[in-house]
């Protein structure tokens, strides 16, 4: 889920995720058989189902987002794992034929121009990821990109109009073959390889070889792991503007949900708040075009448009769906959400951090010298939700509340991403601190708390962090206005300890049970916050101690 301007994204993250018990016999004459279904492998059958469900009627983002969901409760299973590939290619071809930059840039794309850019590409890959590319592995990701772009309509409608199901695939089972017996062992070998496969496919089904050759380009930035992705121009403006905190649009925050536009969030000040719009509405027209009629991806671009064009939606709060009228005009996105003293008598203040940009430094010093003002004895920092941002604001957040020693380590596969930033003294907020994290807390948010916690700084409560434990860079490329977010290092807590695909674990790990297990926190049922509420039982435990004569 990222914040849009028109444009909906899945759950992906700004740079800096039927087994059966033996039969038993009965002791009687005649044996019956008894079977046992394993509850987990259960849920993972009827979460399989209902992903093969959309991706049958074709709803990409639904079903991306399905998977990803499924994987946080089943992270091992294998099934689950290659469904969310299969559908993250599909989601990616038709997101980039929706994408009204990518199809200029095919127009005037010839197919020498395309083999450039494939070549630039793989020079950013060679220089700047964690790892060394395996040349083959790049070009086997390329074709599976092809193929999967073969299979979707909205490729094939404007790349080859003419070709028919039996010729497609003929194709690509010489594809696979070729894919057999190529040997691959350098750029060069692999931009001819690519050159000769789009004139391959011009030849037998009359396909725009340029188009053939940028689905092995972006197959190419794709096959690295999940965070790496080639960036359309209209989407590399959009990586720049959520790094600045600002950009034209609604203001909303969206995910595709029951053939509707589900909004999460509305960004305080946007044009969506000034119309109407709350989080829990669903949008189920855009312009009068229903969105259940179209691809996830194509209804979310109807949002977008330039600055003081209309919006015209359809939006059903409840079960009352009414007509809203949104001009689109530029938004600041604020870095924090909420930043108000929550228990006057312990003087405990919140702050609600969103995202980590360019401005967050500067928003969270005028956040806290107003609590100072208002009495403040203990912060609570809630980062739920948050999906990290830039790690140079990480860095600079948490030097904000630790004095001294080493805040995180990045090591790539080249020396100079091998760096470790440490804090400084000067300007250091002593007040106690609690940090709120979560499953959606990744990237600098996990840097932030991770410090905090190696550092004994306060106090983590909540659900292990998201894992994101590597830091992407963003490429522009010379031969067109497009780029590329590569994976250049991983990143390390103070102790020395990974955060990819393990997190942070709390200190106090917070489930809403009757009775938890141990190092749990149960929180009793009317509360409406129980994560908050944890955090505020750590707080004013702490003030009331240092209250205590000694």
């Amino acid at each position: 889920m990222k914040t849009i301007r028109g444009r909906l994204l899945p759950s992906a993250l700004l740079c800096l995720c039927v087994a059966l018990a033996g039969s038993v016999a009965a002791p009687v004459a005649l044996p019956q058989t008894t079977i046992e279904i394993n509850e987990a492998s259960a849920e993972i059958g009827e979460l399989l189902r209902l992903g093969r469900e959309l991706e049958r009627e074709r709803r990409w983002g639904e079903a991306l987002s399905h998977y990803e969901d499924s994987l946080r409760k089943h992270p091992a299973d294998a099934s689950l794992r290659r469904r969310l590939d299969y559908s993250r290619l599909h989601y990616d071809v038709v997101r980039r034929y929706v994408d009204r930059s990518y199809g200029e840039l095919l127009d005037r794309t010839s197919l020498e121009e395309a083999l450039n850019l494939y070549g630039e590409v793989l020079t950013k890959i060679q220089t700047h990821y964690v790892k060394s590319p395996n040349w083959k592995t790049l070009i086997v990701y390329g074709t599976n990109d092809l193929e999967v772009a073969l299979n979707e309509p909205a490729f094939r409608q404007r790349n080859l109009p003419a070709a028919d199901d039996l010729r497609i695939d003929q194709f690509r089972y010489e594809l696979r073959r070729r894919m057999a017996e190529e040997v691959v062992l350098s750029r060069s070998a692999a931009m001819e390889e690519v050159r000769r496969i789009a004139l391959l496919a011009q030849q037998r089904l009359g396909a725009e070889p340029a188009a053939v050759a940028m689905e092995y380009t972006c197959g190419a930035a794709g096959a690295l792991d999940v965070y790496s992705t080639y960036l359309t121009p209209d989407q590399l403006n959009d990586v720049y503007a959520q790094i600045e905190g600002n950009f034209v649009g609604l203001g909303i925050e969206i995910k595709a949900s029951a053939g509707t536009l589900l909004i999460v969030r509305v960004i305080p000040g946007s044009p969506a708040e000034r119309a109407g719009l709350r989080g829990g509405d669903r949008i189920v027209s855009i312009d009068q075009q229903p969105v259940k009629d179209l691809p996830t991806d194509k209804a979310a671009s109807l949002l977008q448009g330039a600055a003081g064009s209309i919006a015209r939606l359809a939006v059903l709060s409840g079960d009352q769906t009414r007509s809203v009228s949104v001009r689109r005009d530029r938004v600041e996105v604020p870095s924090i959400d909420d930043a108000q003293i929550i228990d006057p008598a312990y003087g405990i203040g919140y702050l609600k951090l969103t995202c980590f940009q360019k401005t967050t430094a500067r928003d969270i010093d005028a956040a806290l010298w107003n609590l100072h003002r208002q009495g403040m004895r203990s912060l609570v920092m809630d980062l739920r939700g948050n999906p990290g941002g830039l790690l140079v604001t990480a860095v600079e957040v948490v030097d904000k509340f630790v004095d001294n020693g080493t805040i995180v380590t990045t090591r790539g596969r080249s020396p100079r991403e091998d760096l470790v930033y440490t804090a400084h003294a000067t300007g250091t907020w002593s007040v106690p601190l609690v940090v709120l994290i979560d499953g959606n807390s990744a990237s600098a948010a996990e840097i932030f708390a991770g410090a905090i916690r190696d550092h004994r700084r306060g106090t983590v409560v909540g659900e292990r962090s998201y894992g994101k434990g590597s830091v992407q860079g963003i490429f522009p490329l010379e031969s067109s206005s497009a780029g590329v977010r590569l994976t250049t290092a991983r990143f390390y807590s103070p102790a020395g300890k990974p955060y990819s695909e393990i997190g942070v674990s709390p200190d106090i790990s917070v489930h809403q049970v009757a009775r938890p297990a141990p190092g749990q926190v149960a929180i009793a049922a009317p509360a409406a916050d129980a994560f908050l509420e944890a955090a505020l039982q750590v707080a004013r435990q702490t003030v009331a101690q240092r209250q205590t004569p000694r």
